[in-house]
């Protein structure tokens, strides 16, 4: 695990501490995102998601939202989660849109999410735009070898979207691998700390836990 002193700047504890996990599709910022919820609690944690924030589609048919490039940085609605960032670091709601996979297009419903303590921010392109990393505390970069991510992916994609292995391994080749060396790989240098084989690293973890927990304390 490698990380910054910047870190350890307590300059900012009057407001919520922001922490963003990014990394490669299967990575395990998932898992990563899951045991710090569940060590430091789930009342002190606002937990959201930037796979949410993609455009709405409604305008299109269901086999264009199909060839949308959903790995690139233009299919995520950016500016709505930095201005929902603000409005929790402030201390105020805000209504999380939900992606439906399933139909690849926005629920109508949205997601009521409280400002806490921490907020966690988790997605593949969240250290990309400079306007939403700099709103974070703590930058985490889960670390994964590309097989192991694809197998993630593929077991993902089938059980749980629906997807068939064709068009899983199509969208990988096409899009999802070439945008992750364009901007997903590049953007780890903005990272405070990097976690190799992401969650089954338990020092790592423990580290990460223990600091979370004591900057509540302070």
């Amino acid at each position: 695990m490698e990380a910054s002193m910047e870190i350890l700047d307590t300059s900012k504890r009057s407001r919520p501490f922001v922490i963003g996990i990014a990394g490669g599709t299967g990575s395990g910022k998932t898992t990563v995102s899951s045991r710090i919820w569940e060590a430091v609690g789930r009342d002190r944690i606002a937990y959201i998601q930037h796979d949410n924030y993609y455009l709405d589609q409604s305008h299109l048919t269901r086999e264009q939202r199909a060839q949308t490039n959903y790995d690139h940085p233009d299919s995520l609605e950016t500016s709505l989660l930095v201005r929902h960032l603000h409005e929790l670091r402030a201390g105020r709601p805000v209504d999380m849109p939900i992606y439906d996979f399933s139909v690849d297009n926005r629920s109508k419903e949205t997601q009521r999410i409280d400002s806490a303590k921490v907020i966690l921010v988790e997605g593949i392109l969240i250290f990309v735009e400079r306007e939403l990393r700099e709103l974070m505390d703590m930058r985490i970069f889960v670390d994964t070898d590309a097989d192991i991510r694809f197998i993630r992916r593929l077991r993902r994609d089938m059980v749980e979207r629906g997807r068939t292995l064709d068009s899983v391994v199509k969208q990988y080749l096409g899009t999802v691998r070439p945008m992750h060396l364009e901007f997903v790989e590049p953007s780890k240098r903005y990272a405070d700390i990097i976690v190799p084989q992401g969650g089954n690293n338990r020092v790592a973890m423990e580290m990460i836990i223990s600091r979370i927990q004591a900057l509540l304390q302070e």
